[in-house]
């Protein structure tokens, strides 16, 4: 999926990132996203059956919200690529790497 760019310039200056996923919820959720590659990752840590997460791993939609902007996404579960996760596991320590934050980024 390509993003527009002041999307990436928003993700690279900002720690949060409003999300939905599916298209009954009415409120977006602040999470941590990381782009790699000029794509973008975010990542669940509940994965509660009524999550942002789950509903965009069923109905694979959802919205991102930066600034007042709204976007339409689409998305997908990232499976069987190591490189990849790995390189997606740097970009969360490299963006939070606050003290308070390494924990979660690990």
């Amino acid at each position: 999926m390509n993003f527009p760019e002041n999307f990436y310039l928003y993700l690279k200056n900002n720690r949060l990132v409003g999300i939905k996923g599916g298209t009954e919820r009415e409120n977006f959720l602040d999470i941590w996203m990381v782009e790699v590659n000029k794509r973008v990752f975010a990542r669940s840590w509940n994965k509660s059956k009524h999550s942002w997460f789950t509903a965009i791993e069923e109905l694979k939609v959802g919205q991102i919200k930066f600034g007042d902007q709204v976007i339409d996404i689409t998305g997908r579960k990232l499976t069987g690529q190591p490189d990849l996760n790995a390189l997606i596991n740097q970009a969360y320590l490299h963006k939070y790497n606050q003290k308070e934050n390494l924990f979660y980024a690990q």
